[in-house]
């Protein structure tokens, strides 16, 4: 026969769990805290990069929290690789920067490349999906043509909110 747990064993365990789970969440996203770090102490805390993009400025690391995440998280460096400020990117004022006719990577330095993709018929091209935090349940969808350069865009639901009762 097992001994039953103390309570506080069990209280250390629920503290443990805990500090792990948050310190897990830890990278997540930047923070202010974080201007001023370089590029090494940014990577540190949020991890490699997928993206990072070249301007004229300096550079842009893309974060990308999907294709259930409903964040993605541009941190912008300076041409010395410092930390100059950060932003959540997945939202309607950016959707609405992208028009049809701009090209995939014009579509990439805006909202950051979608990893919840379908693709059309016939080979007429691809569809982008990005989840974002609103009260609809709305996922913000682009239609690329086969050339790579938005045909259309719109709103929907997505698979998970499409049966009723779910918001």
């Amino acid at each position: 026969m097992q001994p039953k747990p103390s309570r506080l064993h069990l209280k250390n365990v629920f503290i443990l769990l805990t500090a792990l789970l948050l310190s897990a969440c830890a990278g997540y996203s930047p923070n202010d805290r974080m201007l001023g770090s370089s590029r090494e102490q940014v990577m540190q805390i949020m991890g490699e990069s997928p993206t990072e993009l070249i301007t004229p400025a300096g550079k842009v690391l893309i974060y990308p929290r999907g294709p259930f995440g409903k964040h993605t998280y541009f941190v912008y460096l300076n041409r010395d690789d410092v930390m100059e400020s950060w932003a959540q990117v997945l939202d309607e004022k950016n959707f609405d920067r992208i028009k049809m006719g701009m090209r995939r990577d014009e579509v990439i330095a805006t909202i950051g490349e979608s990893k919840d993709t379908f693709g059309l018929g016939r080979n007429r091209g691809y569809v982008w999906n990005y989840r974002y935090v609103n009260s609809f349940c709305f996922w913000f969808q682009i239609e690329f043509t086969s050339e790579d350069t938005v045909r259309s865009t719109g709103y929907s639901k997505p698979p998970e909110c499409r049966f009723k009762g779910v918001r």
